[in-house]
């Protein structure tokens, strides 16, 4: 089996082809890097990843290994097939974006998910009038029994990874988020590379 390793930089964004029964490996080479997660259909990019539909088909507010991403028609896009971290992987955050920088205070440009997703797609000759909603894998926000949200450093190790399985044709969308703000990604608020597997 051949395999296609790939670096995701820091802050930066990709996204790759997967065929059918192919599998993407995430790997975390220093435990604290949030990579927000997108998948589109490469017969109708109007097709995407929708949390709202996979937490339903899951019944489940985070996303754990034998568990499936499911597009806004209701069709199984991944399956997460392996994961060495503790499980935690958020579905209910917005990808960060501009907006979200002014409002940390932050002046001028800052790199975003959102310019990361939409840069990435560009690059297939995709465009989108939107940001579909983001699998967060590694990203730790824990829910409270009231329903309040934190936003902690992620629980993953170095070297942990997830894998999925692509179950149709799809584009992987990828962003090593940016984030230097607030502690998502980890508490030195660095945003650090991800290695990317496609076998």
């Amino acid at each position: 089996m051949t395999s296609r390793r790939h670096i995701l930089p820091a802050g930066q964004g990709a996204a790759f082809v997967l065929k059918a029964q192919e599998t993407a490996t995430l790997r975390n080479p220093y435990g604290t890097q949030v990579v927000d997660t997108w998948a589109l259909s490469l017969s109708d990019p109007l097709e995407y990843s929708a949390m709202e539909h996979t937490r339903s088909v899951n019944s489940n507010l985070f996303l754990e290994r034998g568990m499936c991403v499911m597009s806004i028609q209701r069709r199984t896009m991944m399956t997460m097939t392996e994961d060495t971290t503790p499980g935690r992987h958020d579905t209910l955050l917005c990808p960060c974006n501009a907006a979200i920088y002014r409002e940390l205070g932050c002046k001028g440009h800052h790199r975003s998910c959102t310019d990361n997703f939409h840069e990435a797609i560009a690059e297939h000759g995709i465009s989108l009038l939107f940001t579909p909603a983001s699998l967060n894998v590694f990203m730790n926000v824990p829910v409270a029994d009231d329903g309040a949200l934190d936003r902690l450093p992620p629980v993953s190790k170095p070297g942990d990874h997830v894998a999925f399985r692509a179950e149709m044709d799809l584009l992987l969308v990828l962003s090593a988020c940016p984030q230097d703000v607030t502690p998502i990604n980890g508490s030195d608020h660095t945003p650090r590379d991800i290695e990317v597997d496609i076998a």
